[in-house]
């Protein structure tokens, strides 16, 4: 929840912990003050992709890189139709942007959408408190809204955890819309939004698909009215634990048999589908610089990631599902942390990262052409 007025980067601000440590900085886009869990993204560019992204929703998020503003903001790398983030905090903003597609500033952006936030402050040393303290909830005050000290901390710990929170319904489309396919159409393939960004249906209406985007509270009859040939489920935020009625549709989904693909969320639902557990991380993978192997091909690709919750699933060896037999695909080489699932007894899989690389790079993208191949096989 955020209040606010414009303001200037001489109003003060101060960001507040859970755990009572507090950075001084001053304003930065909209003045007022905000709530949510504090994470750390540290993706170098893409900060307009980053702030647009629906899985952001409710956090706090800190850029990593030192200055952040420099190409401003345009028209074309939204990845939704607003800023999802409840704050931003950054260390040295742009004074003027500099690219030939910007339109405005990133300041200027911030404010007409009502996001405080902050800047100004040592973001090194915020983000190696998070990484020892883990992802906590925080608030930016500013101006005006800026009160006693203890106050402000007591209001943060006042607010919901990210464990147990059901966001994927606030961020999902409220009516189905279709994405359609460039160039000669092949395939017909159901998207189930749970927070997709706008970058991955173009990924596959690339490739020749037909997207319909369906809300998250699509039901099976409804998926399988459009006559897919695949059914995807997006990414989004909050808790997997919650997502009882995406669990449910993709447990029908895998019942017929029908190709599926899944992404970030929607790989931790394909996990809670095959009986595996999901857990919280510490801090969790955020930014566009993520080692990943492919443990089918053993090849290691650079990856765009934005989660803070991962699947609970065995690395050592193949499990049996009640939809036969299921592995872990793919790995972070930073810590373990499951970065894939796939079927090997239908023709289903998900990873836990971004492949449509918005922002990011591109290391990733055999896996829209993976799931074409899927739906070629189903169709011989």
């Amino acid at each position: 929840m955020t209040t606010s007025t414009r303001g200037t980067t001489r109003v003060p601000a101060v960001l507040v912990l859970e755990d009572g440590r507090i950075f001084r900085g001053r304003a930065y886009g909209a003045v007022g003050e905000t709530f949510g869990e504090a994470v750390f993204s540290t993706g170098m560019t893409g900060y307009q992709e980053t702030l647009t992204d629906p899985s952001y929703d409710r956090q706090i998020v800190v850029a990593t890189a030192p200055q952040i503003g420099n190409t401003g903001w345009n028209d074309e790398d939204d990845e939704s139709g607003r800023i999802w983030v409840s704050g931003y905090v950054v260390r040295d903003p742009a004074r003027v942007p500099s690219n030939w597609r910007a339109k405005r500033s990133l300041d200027d952006e911030l404010t007409a959408q009502n996001v405080v936030g902050i800047s100004g402050i040592d973001t090194r040393a915020l983000t190696r408190h998070l990484r020892e303290g883990g992802s906590m909830r925080a608030g930016i005050f500013s101006g005006d809204a800026i009160g006693a000290e203890s106050d402000l901390v007591a209001r943060v710990q006042a607010q919901p955890h990210m464990k147990g929170a059901s966001l994927y319904e606030e961020v999902a489309t409220k009516e189905a819309y279709v994405v359609p396919a460039v160039g000669e159409k092949r395939f017909t393939v159901a998207a189930v939004d749970l927070g997709i960004k706008g970058m991955t249906p173009h990924r596959m209406a690339e490739r020749g698909i037909e997207v319909h985007v369906l809300p998250a509270t699509a039901t099976a009859e409804e998926v399988y009215a459009v006559g897919p040939d695949g059914v995807f489920f997006s990414n989004g935020p909050g808790d997997p634990s919650t997502a009882d009625g995406p669990v449910a549709l993709m447990t029908e989904v895998l019942e017929r048999g029908t190709p599926l693909f899944g992404i970030c969320f929607g790989n931790q639902i394909l996990g809670r589908a095959l009986g595996f557990g999901t857990y919280k991380l510490k801090y969790g993978h955020r930014g566009i610089n993520q080692p990943v192997q492919d443990r089918t091909t053993g090849k290691v690709e650079v990856t765009a990631h934005n989660h803070g919750f991962a699947v609970d699933a065995p690395l050592d060896r193949v499990t049996e599902t009640r939809f036969g037999r299921a592995e872990v695909s793919h790995v972070c080489l930073n810590d373990d942390v499951v970065e894939g699932l796939r079927l090997l007894d239908r023709p289903a899989f998900s990873v836990q990262y971004h492949p449509e690389a918005a922002a990011g790079p591109h290391d990733a993208a055999y896996l829209f052409d993976r799931f074409v191949s899927l739906m070629e096989g189903q169709r011989a």
